[in-house]
């Protein structure tokens, strides 16, 4: 009410809490100036015809200091400073460490609170490694011998995706080119990924786990770069040209589907003059056929939707595209399944927003799908069992007399179902 009350030019009418000001004649002026210490000087004046809150942006109550450290109270274009607390800190040290990481042994020094004493570097956590297969002589003799590649140059290459982590472009970068052939990214691609696979599908066995091999096609890999050198390099005057064909195409296909339909009608035409007229019940019956074959289908399976997973579609336009793309689901999607289908990678403790890989995509979609299957499929058993159920205790209340028994088979496959849903 102040703030309107200075706005609108009004006096201040004094509140019941001041009413013993009012009566000893004390007003707030004059306790402003009790309160101001007297080598605080006055704040200047409001310009006349500058807004009021303008002025408060330019000039502060007794002019304080800004504040020590940044706050946001959501106050708006006032802060208030920052209030630091009055209990004991806790005392720090400075104290030597050793990077679990490192295979140096070498030790280092930092600060560290005196609690924290003796546990491990903390980022030590964030060191992964990949593990690179290793061969040995025997299996290099046997299997991965090749006319294009040595042993000694095979050693190079895995030693430098060893230290590197498969930073193929790193590797092509540190790779010793006055020592061995040059070679571009995809040849060291081709030839880590052939050793790789031929040693997976030697050393497996029923015990073991086996993973798919990668296939990788290096001459694949050239041509696309290739294309995309052509598609990014184009000048000015070919991309308008090519709008200009694109643009022609499309009205080339407009007029051959005008032309088609008009053939279409013309056809219906001959066709309609050619046959005689058939009678008025013939006309009726295949309308009445297509009801009567609905109204089964209705009756056959009322309740229970097709079971149809998730489709997500494929892109397949021109240009690049990112594999994050291949993961969202489509817009056909309800709210009420994405909820479904978060709450079961929750409870699978799977990632929302896995890395998207090329095994990962396709994988974390069909999971996806199947989890969108599984809940409709258990909502199909759900009304089919309640359904059952109604139908005995109808039959249990014309005939008292008599139980209707249940098929065994109905309930284990029920169980089955919700054992599949938990695991």
């Amino acid at each position: 009410m102040a703030d309107i009350r200075d706005i609108l030019d009004i006096e201040r009418v004094p509140s019941t809490e001041g009413l013993r000001d009012s009566i000893l004649g004390i007003s707030d002026k004059t306790k402003l100036k009790k309160n101001v210490p007297s080598n605080v000087s006055k704040p200047p004046k409001r310009p006349e015809g500058m807004a009021r809150e303008l002025y408060a942006l330019l000039c502060v109550d007794r002019k304080d200091a800004p504040p020590l450290l940044p706050t946001d109270t959501g106050i708006g274009y006032k802060h208030e400073k920052a209030k630091l607390g009055m209990r004991k800190v806790r005392p720090w040290k400075w104290m030597a460490f050793t990077n679990p990481a490192r295979k140096d042994s070498s030790v280092f020094y930092h600060w560290r609170r005196v609690a924290d004493e003796g546990k491990e570097y903390p980022f030590a956590q964030f060191n992964k490694s990949i593990d690179i297969l290793e061969y040995t002589d025997a299996e290099y003799s046997q299997y991965l011998k090749s006319d294009d590649w040595t042993r000694e140059e095979t050693d190079h290459l895995f030693d430098l995706c060893q230290r590197f982590d498969m930073r193929f472009i790193v590797i092509q970068d540190r790779y010793d080119s006055s020592k061995f052939k040059k070679r571009d990214v995809e040849d060291l691609k081709e030839r880590y990924y052939f050793v790789s696979n031929t040693l997976k599908r030697i050393r497996h066995t029923g015990n073991t786990h086996y993973h798919e091999p990668k296939a990788y096609d290096a001459e694949h890999e050239k041509r696309r770069k290739e294309q995309l050198n052509r598609l990014f390099s184009r000048t000015p005057e070919q991309i308008e040209e090519e709008q200009s064909l694109t643009q022609e195409l499309r009205k080339i296909e407009a007029r051959k589907k005008e032309r088609e339909k008009k053939a279409q009608d013309l056809q219906k035409l001959i066709t309609g003059s050619e046959s005689p007229a058939e009678p008025r019940k013939q006309e009726k019956r295949p309308a009445q056929r297509k009801r009567f074959q609905s109204q089964i289908k209705m009756k056959v399976d009322p309740n229970v939707s097709e079971v149809i997973g998730i489709k997500f579609p494929d892109h397949k336009a021109s240009g690049a595209a990112t594999r994050t793309s291949r993961m969202r689901l489509p817009a056909n999607v309800g709210q009420k399944k994405t909820k479904i289908i978060e709450q079961k990678l929750k409870e699978l403790n799977i990632e929302l927003n896995p890395i998207p890989t090329e095994e990962v995509c396709t994988l974390f979609n069909e999971l996806r799908s199947d989890i969108v299957v599984l809940n409709e499929i258990k909502n199909a058993l759900s009304t089919c069992m309640f359904e059952i159920q109604t139908f005995k205790h109808q039959y249990e209340a014309y005939k008292p007399e008599q139980t209707l028994e249940i098929p065994d088979i109905i309930s284990k496959h029920q169980n089955e179902l919700m054992d599949v849903d938990k695991n």
